[in-house]
């Protein structure tokens, strides 16, 4: 890869050359937009390189308010060529044939893709297209007009970070320092609390971390997941990542538990991996470990407290006994925490909301609210078990009162689980959860509603 940078930067320096940019990129006098008709304009590699580099240059330079100038100019300058598009629509009414189809997609493509295609040609281009998407969301904030834009990046990283180019590495306490710093800057369920941390859930034989990369992002990882090797389903995250446990030898090991997954890039949000790497770690690790026979997670509920405050527990989807409603309004993160009494009635109580919330609660377009259960199961996970007080973290009081749940990848049932879910946004879940989902008190059958639940408890 210092190869093949350097190899580009020689051929952008000629380019520059030939076409009168300033040597250093980013002061040249041509308007950025100016440079980026130019770059669509059909030059040569040499030159397309040169004009790519110093656009990007004059792009970090920016602060917030030019780069959501700049998007602008990209979002309007830079869509399809509708006078390009007009003709191509009349050869086609003319004569639909093959080649006059393919001639009206590609008049029907905004130029935007065509321009970011030739942007990647710079040396580091496709790291800074991705940070160029990250500044975009936040310009995204004030602006939804900017949406469109972004179709055009999504649209050209799925096709970019492809499974056929990402390479799966096995991160340990061996891999390069700046790769584990990025591990701990980027692990986004459990915090790593600095490197004596880190070593305890990469060094020890019961444990594995691996992730994807991606060639043209060197020492950046894409995602990685984390994962324990322990004899039963857990039920606690404590008993994972607690620093005096027992180190299990691996051949011991009867399940292989999925405790972190964190994406690493918020320029490739939408791009999914996740479920690639799954199926690839649980691949390699059945390879390595033959005796492993169970594939779970341990997995938060990020929006479950905050469903739990917006809950009309009178509506008629979900209706609570004066007692069940009682436990359900002393459950503020202060008072469960130092409050014992009743706790038993209130776990319970918790573990049926739970199931009832991943299973029944949907969106006003029907489909599952939270979002890791949404990720699971569209994977074709089961969902195996609701765990009360299984995070007493900050957060995980704060995000669900503690509750986690256990996701069951069957390696046999993976696409039948993710074509019921995907086909009719049906959860398949174990009769254990069925049974939390059956006791909730309703007026009519499991819901199938897609109203947003209201009003407020808590």
């Amino acid at each position: 890869m210092d190869f093949l940078s350097s190899l580009l930067n020689g051929v952008a320096e000629r380019g520059r050359a030939l076409i009168g940019l300033d040597a250093v990129p980013g002061s040249s006098a041509r308007s950025t937009e100016g440079l980026c008709r130019d770059l669509l304009s059909g030059r040569g590699q040499a030159s397309g390189i040169a004009l790519a580099q110093a656009i990007l240059a004059d792009w970090e330079r920016l602060d917030a308010p030019g780069r959501q100038a700049f998007f602008k100019m990209l979002q309007h300058q830079f869509g399809a060529d509708q006078a390009h598009c007009a003709r191509a629509i009349d050869a086609y009414r003319e004569r639909p044939d093959l080649a006059n189809t393919a001639a009206l997609h590609r008049a029907s493509q905004p130029r935007i893709q065509e321009l970011l295609q030739r942007l990647n040609l710079a040396p580091g281009g496709t790291l800074l297209l991705v940070r160029m998407r990250e500044a975009l969301f936040e310009a995204m904030k004030g602006d939804r007009e900017l949406e469109e834009l972004d179709s055009a990046f999504k649209y050209l990283f799925a096709s970019w970070f492809n499974r056929g180019f990402l390479t799966m590495e096995r991160i340990d306490w061996r891999s390069p320092a700046n790769v584990l710093e990025k591990i701990i800057r980027y692990e986004a369920v459990h915090e790593i609390d600095g490197w004596e941390d880190l070593r305890r859930r990469l060094e020890p034989a019961d444990r594995r971390c691996f992730a994807f990369f991606h060639p043209q992002l060197v020492d950046e990882p894409l995602i990685f997941v984390e994962v324990a090797l322990t004899v039963d389903i857990p039920s606690r995250i404590d008993s994972l990542l607690s620093a005096d446990r027992s180190v299990l030898p691996p051949s011991a090991a009867k399940t292989a538990v999925f405790y972190s997954i964190s994406n690493c890039q918020e320029g490739l949000r939408g791009v999914s991996f996740g479920n690639f790497l799954i199926k690839a770690v649980a691949e390699n690790l059945k390879h390595e470990l033959p005796g492993l026979e169970t594939f779970v997670t341990l997995s938060p509920l990020p929006g479950f407290a905050r469903w739990l405050q917006s809950l009309d527990t009178g509506s008629d989807c979900i209706q609570l006994s004066a007692e069940d409603q009682a436990d359900l309004l002393s459950l503020n993160v202060a008072r469960y925490r130092g409050n014992q009494g009743g706790k038993s009635r209130r776990n319970d109580l918790l573990a049926r909301l739970a199931a009832y919330y991943l299973v029944g609660a949907r969106s006003d377009t029907g489909t599952i609210i939270d979002p890791v259960a949404r990720f699971h199961l569209g994977n074709g996970a089961r969902l195996e078990r609701i765990n009360v007080d299984a995070n007493r973290s900050e957060r995980g009081l704060s995000e669900s009162y503690g509750v986690m749940v256990n996701y069951l990848y069957d390696l046999y049932g993976i696409e039948t689980n993710h074509e019921a879910f995907a086909e009719r946004n049906e959860v398949i879940a174990s009769s254990h959860v069925n049974k939390l989902v059956r006791t909730m008190k309703s007026s009519r059958p499991r819901p199938s509603s897609t109203r947003r639940e209201r009003a407020s408890v808590l």
